[in-house]
């Protein structure tokens, strides 16, 4: 998606090209580096067209990008050794299991939790804990060097790049003469230290990926250089880099501490601002970097949820409904889902990347609604479930909470979590927070805003979702739900 926006932070034009996945081998999932570069700049020269302004008038880019998908290439020739490796390649399932199965890994969570024991550092309290996932870029980078032996003799010439989508588009906008990153998208790769804010040497040195691969890590918002001339006639200065989680934080405007963001789309994430300090948990979060920006460096805590959108996706492609829009009102027109649950692939505690998603508790009386009722009250569920998991863990109050993504637009989800947490839910006029991030990212660098101040007067909300029910109505549901999901969970 491309949209150009103007001081108002309204959007004037927009553009969104649909990049299709690859499915080489089963398990597999990749991405067309040279599809999705023409779809990009294709995206943005109509999103500038449709805005009714000249590229002159375009006062800086911001990128908001996927994050993890990654890509290498050869330093000299720019040429991929191969496609982008999507986040949700499940290639190195085996290694991932076999990993986080071993003594190795057993050992290094008992030295880690000595030494916080002793210390009491939170440096020390995520490696206590640690375990890979199919969703970093850490073992399927690992992968890379051990299958693609162009890659690997590359590396041992120092002519191998590694860089996740921002750093590959940026590397193509300014012709090879700029190849960077950014402390969002380096630090949600899984081999970047957020304490030290570096890449890790250790974890590197024990997956065999060699050091000078990667990038130079910048601010999120600075100034990267400019497109070259020759893409869209005039050079455009590259303003920000972000991550696409860590973009709608900051588009959000959760700028303090305790402010909290709820990002609905394919999948879905709890973010949490913590600050100046870097949270540590054992259970369940994830902590980031959310952008740094001269000396001042946000920090976050996420938990995530897996197959959120893509559950609504597939309903609709079975006919369950014909437009998304009808699913609230299919859920609203019964007054249960009769005992029908909705088991997504894996929980926040869960990480299986072979788990797989079902329905239970189907009878001869069961209809459409019932069906579309059961996925829409599973993913109500877990958002809740994921709250008070870090509601639980920060230690910190938690402030506004903020929705946004496609499923955001759903009013029967966003009230059921509402109703579950008992707190009010604000759903902005544009869901698509990610792009707005990037541009306010952008335009504090190009001065076209001078502090976040100004952003925070720039907030539209369009509905705010209150308590109307007490939470114990849900109770026969979300024990129903609880006790197949646990029953599942036995079996996968």
């Amino acid at each position: 998606k491309c949209h150009v926006y103007d001081r108002a932070a309204a959007p004037r034009g927009s553009s969104c090209r649909k990049l299709e996945s690859l499915y080489p081998r089963p398990g597999w999932v990749e991405l067309d580096p040279e599809v999705l570069w023409s779809q990009f700049i294709e995206a943005v020269k109509e999103a500038v067209e449709v805005a009714g302004v000249h590229m002159r008038q375009i006062a800086g880019l911001g990128i908001s990008t996927q994050r993890s998908t990654f890509i290498t290439w050869h330093k000299r020739t720019g040429k991929p050794f191969h496609n982008f490796i999507s986040w949700q390649d499940l290639r190195c399932a085996e290694l991932v299991n076999s990993w986080n199965r071993s003594l190795l890994l057993k050992v290094i969570h008992f030295i880690f939790t000595v030494l916080h024991f002793l210390t009491k550092n939170d440096r020390y309290l995520a490696p206590s804990s640690f375990t890979f996932s199919t969703k970093q870029a850490s073992l399927k980078l690992s992968w890379v060097f051990k299958n693609l032996h162009e890659a690997e003799e590359a590396a041992k010439e120092n002519n191998c790049c590694f860089g996740t989508v921002d750093t590959w588009l940026l590397y193509r906008l300014t012709k090879g003469s700029v190849y960077a990153t950014d402390y969002s998208n380096a630090s949600s790769t899984g081999i970047f230290e957020p304490f030290m804010k570096c890449w890790n040497t250790t974890l590197s040195s024990l997956l065999s990926i060699p050091m000078s691969i990667y990038p130079p890590v910048k601010d999120t918002s600075f100034n990267f250089g400019s497109s070259d001339s020759d893409i869209f006639g005039v050079p455009i200065p590259i303003l920000a880099l972000v991550a696409d989680q860590q973009a709608a934080m900051f588009g959000e405007c959760c700028f303090h501490p305790g402010d909290v963001k709820l990002t609905m789309g394919t999948g879905a994430f709890w973010n949490v601002n913590t600050g100046e300090n870097l949270f540590s948990s054992w259970r369940g979060l994830y902590p980031l970097i959310g952008w740094k920006i001269g000396d001042e460096v946000v920090y976050l805590t996420e938990g995530s949820l897996t197959n959120v959108g893509t559950a609504i996706k597939w309903a609709q492609e079975i006919n369950l409904f014909t437009n998304v829009d009808e699913t609230a009102k299919m859920a609203q027109s019964i007054t249960d889902s009769e005992g029908v649950c909705f088991l997504p692939s894996c929980q926040v505690s869960v990480n299986d990347p072979y788990s797989c998603a079902s329905f239970m508790g189907l009878k001869p009386s069961t209809t459409r609604n019932h069906l579309v009722r059961a996925i829409l009250e599973s993913v109500a569920f877990r958002y809740s479930f994921s709250f008070k998991l870090n509601l639980l863990l920060c230690f910190l109050p938690l402030s506004p909470r903020r929705a946004d993504g496609g499923v955001s637009n759903n009013s029967f989800i966003l009230q059921i979590t509402s109703d579950l947490i008992n707190k009010k839910i604000e759903k902005p006029v544009n869901a698509d927070m990610s792009s707005l991030g990037a541009a306010f990212l952008a335009g504090l660098s190009s001065g076209l805003w001078t502090d976040k101040e100004q952003l925070k007067k720039l907030r539209q909300v369009e509905a705010v979702f209150e308590p109307q029910k007490d939470s114990g109505e849900y109770k026969p549901a979300m024990d129903n739900w609880t006790r197949a999901m646990q029953h599942a969970l036995q079996h996968w």
